[in-house]
């Protein structure tokens, strides 16, 4: 019985420890690599952390814009972790481990936790990617059924479009050829016409470049442009074209024209890490993936307008596609990086 009561003590130590642990007040610094205001990626950063702080009482949370300039960042990282007044500082961008790679060297006790990238190795810094070739794949199948569908607005041409805000690895190595093979599951003949804005902001110069992609014959366009993606809405609004969405529920946006959406649960995850990072339990070193199948990339398939714009047939096959991932059926591995 003594013996019984002894470990029952020891139990209810490890709990309270643990409870205190993941109770403590932290402060945690929200690094933006640009700014929060028209980016889903950057707000859902920065409300995770909120959330988080807002369920432990005492902890705090400071949000630092850095803004467009990426030559600025580095000096604007550094600034803020030299303040060190921060647990943890979460940041989200596929370049940012590299920067935080090199800044960590300068501050050896600081822990960072980057969303959105990829790095390896470093004691300090834990990196989770999203999959997003499997992004990429759902939404071009999407885009791929569309277009050769009797939807009006579609055409023949068996053509779609992407505009980016600028090119970099995870952009060319997993969202670009994801989207084309989603594409060239419906039909091998597709052809995606790939377009350059070169910021994340210049929504006049997105409509153009749209427009473009509409009259060249592309009835389907993918905006991946930051605030700039107001200009492709406009553009899908005139032409009656179509457009599909990365990242976040945009369907309000133009209830006629956005054919669909596929969500980075971004807030989920900014909370889930920070709550594993307080208890002690998150593997700072290791860069893991996360994607469709553990529910932090998601297909917005319920929402009204997806059910009420597109057809039974298009919704069953985007049903089956979807499975077929996350039953393990369909994959998508990572290349490096």
């Amino acid at each position: 019985m003594k013996r019984a009561l002894t470990i029952f003590a020891i139990l209810l130590a490890s709990l309270a420890l643990s409870a205190q642990v993941f109770a403590a007040p932290l402060k945690i610094g929200v690094f933006i690599p640009g700014i929060r205001e028209g980016s889903p990626t950057y707000d859902g950063l920065a409300k995770g952390a909120e959330r988080f702080a807002a369920e432990n009482p005492g902890s705090s949370v400071k949000v630092f814009e850095a803004g467009f300039n990426q030559a600025e960042w580095e000096e604007k990282l550094i600034s803020l972790t030299a303040e060190g007044k921060y647990d943890f500082i979460l940041t989200s961008n596929p370049s940012m481990p590299d920067l935080v790679n090199k800044v960590s060297v300068l501050f050896p006790k600081q822990k960072f936790i980057c969303l959105d990238g990829q790095f390896a190795g470093n004691p300090n810094m834990y990196t989770v990617l999203y999959n997003q070739i499997e992004q990429g794949f759902i939404t071009g199948y999407l885009a791929g059924l569309v277009s050769t569908s009797s939807m009006p607005g579609a055409n023949n041409a068996k053509k779609a479009g992407m505009l980016i805000g600028q090119h970099y690895p995870v952009m060319d190595k997993l969202i670009i050829p994801g989207f084309e093979k989603g594409l060239k599951a419906v039909d091998p003949s597709f052809q995606l016409d790939v377009r350059v804005l070169g910021n994340w902001y210049d929504a006049t110069k997105a409509l153009e470049l749209t427009k473009s992609m509409y009259d060249s014959g592309s009835d389907v366009v993918l905006p991946i442009a930051g605030s700039a993606s107001q200009g492709s809405v406009k553009a899908a609004q005139d032409s009656g074209k179509y457009l599909v969405f990365f990242d976040a529920d945009e369907y309000s946006r133009a209830p006629k024209n956005i054919v669909g959406c596929t969500a980075l649960n971004q807030e989920r995850l900014a909370y889930t890490v920070l709550r594993d990072a307080a208890a002690g339990t998150l593997p700072f070193g290791k860069a893991d993936v996360v994607g469709i199948k553990e529910g932090y990339v998601e297909f917005l398939d319920r929402s009204p307008v997806y059910l009420a714009l597109l057809p039974a047939a298009i919704r069953s096959k985007m049903d089956m596609k979807i499975q077929e991932i996350k039953s393990g059926k369909l994959t998508f591995p990572i290349p490096q990086l």
